[in-house]
């Protein structure tokens, strides 16, 4: 038995959190639902549901479905607007402590420079996520993060007008998310987090009607895990700010694969609708690991991947 505790501190940039484990926007509502199940204390950072200007209903139903591995959603951002989050729920978070990232997202670029000035000063808002895979309404619904060029001018936007670390988050249906991540950090970005959900689509083979009224949605959980490491330890020797990484995260040895590829802290998603309590979990197999093999501090995990011809000597 070890006479230290391991040091799971962990610094993304201007942003320190007290352990490395985040929860995801749109897994976690507020914060708050999770309060009676679980020490929201204990977690390193909590994202909130995705915030628009004015209060969105999102898609109509259904707009959850179960798929091998993993599931669709076409929630559609539903969420209570950013005044009513500020005026509401942000209250009760500041009992907390734990850092709170506000995930931000627009249809328009001037959208999301307005909730980076609504979040402005706030006190208890300690991040800004900034969601580029919503549909850019301005280039005929393409998202935001698809073209270099857009995702930089939105994340240029948001840090103008943002007095607080900005993430901007990726999207993964893109051609190499390398160019996307590049062009983000070079327009500001304080840290990136990737990936958001894989697009897909399941069939009631019964009906021959999409399972989502939405037709498609968004995949997540174990199905996209292997391409999610990719990703980040692409973004990770490509850029020099933080990375987050996130995408079928399910314990704390899959969290430990994300450290090892690049990523300086993670988000867990469907975990929390699997098991509530996974994310402190992840915490305590964390805490685990590196006392069981001497590792000190949480950092020295990442990056660490070993090449298949370090492996044989």
């Amino acid at each position: 038995m070890s006479s230290w505790t391991p040091d799971l501190t962990t610094k993304l940039g201007p942003l320190e959190l007290k352990n490395p484990v985040i929860t995801a926007s749109g897994t976690f509502g507020y914060g708050l639902e999770y309060a009676s199940l679980m020490d929201l204390n204990r977690l390193g950072g909590i994202v909130v549901k995705g915030l628009s200007l004015k209060p969105m209903a999102g898609n109509p139903p259904p707009r959850i479905v179960e798929t091998a591995c993993g599931m669709l959603n076409a929630i559609g951002l539903a969420n209570v607007g950013v005044e009513t989050f500020l005026s509401e729920k942000l209250p009760e978070l500041r009992k907390t402590d734990t850092k709170v990232i506000a995930n931000i997202y627009g249809h328009h670029i001037d959208e999301y420079g307005e909730l980076a000035g609504a979040l402005k000063g706030v006190e208890g808002v300690h991040a800004l996520e900034v969601n580029v895979s919503c549909p850019n309404v301005e280039c005929g619904g393409m998202a935001f993060g698809i073209d270099p060029a857009v995702a930089a001018s939105v994340t240029e936007r948001v840090v103008r007008n943002a007095d607080k670390p900005v993430i901007v988050k990726l999207s993964p249906n893109v051609t190499d998310i390398r160019i996307v991540a590049k062009a983000v950090e070079g327009a500001g970005a304080d840290i990136i987090s990737l990936i958001n959900t894989l697009t897909g689509m399941a069939v009631d083979v019964e009906t021959r009607t999409p399972k989502l009224a939405n037709i498609f949605g968004g995949l997540s959980g174990p199905a996209i895990k292997p391409v999610a490491l990719r990703m980040v330890y692409q973004v990770s020797q490509a850029v020099k700010i933080p990375v987050i990484g996130m995408g079928g995260i399910m314990d704390y040895r899959d969290a430990l694969e994300f450290l090892i590829v690049g990523a300086r802290a993670v988000q867990i998603g469907t975990a929390n609708f699997v098991k509530p309590g996974s994310s402190l979990d992840i915490v305590e197999g964390l805490a685990g690991f590196c006392a069981d093999h001497g590792i000190r501090h949480i950092g020295d995990m990442v990056g660490s991947l070993k090449s298949p011809a370090e492996c044989r000597r």
